[in-house]
This record gives C-alpha cells, structure tokens and sequence, in this order.
C-alpha cells in the first residue's frame, strides 16, 4: 500500500481548496491501494477534521509558521518583529519554524511517504529532497514581481524560491503561456523550468443536478447588478469590507446593483436593501418583489453562487488566482480587482494587459471601471471568449495523473 502525504500551507482557502480537489481527482484515478495524511493548522486543520471525520488519525495539526494578521492582510512590520520578539500569540519566527520542522520530520520518520504533495509548505520540500522522496510542489507563485514599497522582501522572495527549486516537480495550477494568469508571479530560472508542469486550474466540477431555484435565484433573475466579493481571512474579510462600504457610499453608486458575498457561514447576514432604503430579508423582498439595490449574503451555496456569477456583468475580487481563474476563465465575465498583496496585482495587471480586468486601487477607480466595462462590454466579452477557449480548468485532474505517474515510476 502506498503512503501519500499532503501538506497544505494554511494562509487564506485557496491552498486547501486546491489540494481538496486534488485529492478527490487522486482517489478517482488511483487504482492501488494507498493511505494518506494531511497536515496544516488553525482554519484550514479544522476543515480537514470536518471533511475527514473517520480520518482523525490522518490529520495533523503541525504549526507551520504564518504572517501576523494586519489590517489588509498580513502585517509586514509584526511579522518583521515576529522574527525574533513574540507577537500576537505566536513566538518568535525562529523558533516557530524549528518546532515546525522538528513535527514534520517525525512524520516524515513515522509514516515513510511513498510520494509528497506540498500545496505552499516548503518545509516538506526540504524534508523530502533529504529523504529522496519524491515530491509535487503545487504553486502558482515562484518569484513574484514586487513594486516599490515591498522591494526590501527581494531577499526572503529568493531563499523561499530557492526552497520552491527542491521540489521532484513543480505544478503550476494554471493554463500554459500564453494564457497563464498568474505569469507575473512566476519568473522561473531556466534551470526550475526543467521541472515545470502546467497542468491548468484546479476548478470544482460542475454539478449538473440542479434543486429548485432558492428566493436568492429568483429575485436576481432579469436585474443587472455586480457580484462583489469579500474573502480571506478575518482582517482581509473585514478589510475588503471597508473598502467596498466606502465605494458604495460615493453618489455614483446610489443605483448600481449589487450583491456581495460575505464568505461567512452566518445566516444572520443575508439581507435586502431596497431602493427605499428600507432592509428586508430575502424571502420577504422575493414575496414582495422589492425593486433591490444590495444583497448580502453570508455564504452563497455552489448553486447560487453559479446563478450570481451567470448573471452579474461584472466581478469585483481581490486577484487571488483561484478566484480569478473561476470567473475569468470559468465564467467569461470582466473583473475589476483591488489587490491586497502584490501577488494580487501582478494577477490584476496581467489581466488588465489582456483586457479581461481593470486594476482598481481607489473608490473612484472602481467606479470609473464600471463605467468602462459596461460602455465597452462587448470588447470585453470578445477577449473573454478567446481567454475561456484555452482555459485549462482539470488542474486537479491533470495533477493526480502525474502523482500516479511519480509513484509508478519509484516502482
């Protein structure tokens, strides 16, 4: 029986989204016998446990070490302290990645993997090279472009690609050039290029078995609005959400539809705002027919969230990659992101290249974009089209297949 271990990074979803879907693909294709084990922690360890829920024994909680929380994501000057002072609950980086690497090993001792597949945690890529087994490295970012506040993280953007490099392989959750969204993080070294797949976007499958249409579905239907998205962690959520309150208080909002998705499992949330100012639920506004102007919503289900996105005209995200692939690539609709990260703008802009988005820093730049997208919709839709055409969306697929191949070839 083979032993297979997954290691998820477990700063913000996209990392565990991925690796679930991998996984699923694995255990679709694999035709052998095999064990896993997953390791992370926080959010991302209590999902596993609620996914697995006879799996106990097989989830790890390991402290991989993580950024301190700010305000609009991490912190850079706490995480800069991190290093040597303790902050926030977490103790100083050095030691954290010590006890970190130390649980890793005595997994890596104890179970003996066959095969790796690390989704951002590096620290199995040095642990796996030592050991001479084989390991997968799932990324989207190996040396992303960084602009002039943030130049001074050059130093970390190396060693981190450098640990990257000790991967058997590395798999590029994306389409090949040139449709890879995520190119501007990239930057490979003609030596790593060797060991690169892009093996396209690790996407859901889609769920043909449609129920019946909730209120949310119905009341949407015939309505132009746009789709807003709050994700992240607690600060970036929240953060995201500032930002978003601040646009919609500008005058040129005052009849621009929208709906915005909260990415919190809180029923509590879900609420119409009618053009009269007045707020409702969401049954009420449907059995009422109120003329809406917001809608927010807790947690869209997979099928609402399908219907939002077959609707709306246009997105406005973050530029995480995933997210961008799914209503770029999956949905064909035009996106306007105000990045977070530099990772996010590199995304945005290469996007913005291809006229497929518009990168948006300031309330009036999100305002202004909307302005353009529907004035020049149908030249948006043209590139769309062509960009969804060579969208590869089997990354989990694509990736299981060479996991199977890896192991084969130990054989």
């Amino acid at each position: 029986m083979y032993k297979v271990g997954e290691f998820i990074y477990p700063w913000g979803s996209g990392h565990f989204s991925r690796m679930i879907r991998f996984h699923s693909a694995f255990s679709d294709h694999m035709k052998e016998d095999f064990e896993f084990h997953f390791s992370s922690k926080d959010h991302v360890y209590q999902k596993l446990l609620e996914k697995f829920p006879n799996q106990k024994n097989k989830i790890h909680n390991i402290l991989m070490p993580t950024p301190i929380d700010g305000k609009f994501g991490p912190s850079v000057t706490l995480s800069l302290l991190n290093l040597l002072l303790p902050i926030a609950q977490n103790p100083p980086l050095v030691n954290q990645i010590i006890d970190y690497l130390r649980e890793e090993r005595k997994l890596y001792n104890k179970e003996k993997f066959d095969l790796v597949i690390n989704d951002g945690d590096m620290g199995s890529n040095i642990l796996a090279k030592n050991r001479n087994i084989p390991s997968l490295f799932v990324t989207n970012q190996f040396r992303p472009k960084l602009y002039k506040s943030r130049v001074y993280l050059y130093p970390s953007l190396f060693f981190i690609a450098k640990q990257i490099a000790k991967a058997s392989k590395i798999i590029v959750a994306d389409s090949p050039p040139p449709y890879t969204l995520c190119e501007f993080n990239l930057n490979f070294t003609k030596e790593v290029e060797k060991k690169v797949s892009y093996v396209g976007h690790f996407t859901g499958k889609k769920n043909n078995q449609r129920i019946s249409a909730s209120d949310l579905e119905k009341i949407i239907q015939d309505n132009n609005f746009g789709y807003w998205m709050r994700t992240g962690n607690k600060s970036t959520n929240d953060g995201t959400g500032e930002r978003y309150e601040e646009i919609f208080n500008q005058d040129e909002m005052k009849k621009e539809k929208r709906i915005i998705s909260h990415a919190k499992n809180d029923s509590s949330i879900d609420s119409v705002l009618g053009m009269d100012g007045k707020k409702y639920s969401i049954t009420e506004a449907f059995e009422k027919n109120i003329d809406w102007l917001q809608i927010d919503v807790g947690f869209l289900s997979e099928q609402e969230k399908d219907e939002v996105l077959n609707l709306s005209q246009y997105a406005v995200v973050n530029g995480s990659h995933t997210v961008m692939g799914e209503i770029l690539g999956g949905k064909s609709k035009p996106v306007i992101g105000i990045p977070i990260y530099d990772e996010h703008t590199n995304n945005i802009k290469w996007a913005e290249k291809k006229n497929l988005a518009i990168l948006a820093r300031k309330p009036q730049h999100v305002i202004a974009g909307i302005k353009t997208i529907k004035e020049n919709y149908d030249k948006f839709e043209g590139n769309l089209t062509d960009f969804s055409k060579n969208f590869i969306s089997n990354g989990a697929e694509n990736t299981a297949k060479i996991a199977i191949e890896t192991l084969e070839e130990k054989r």
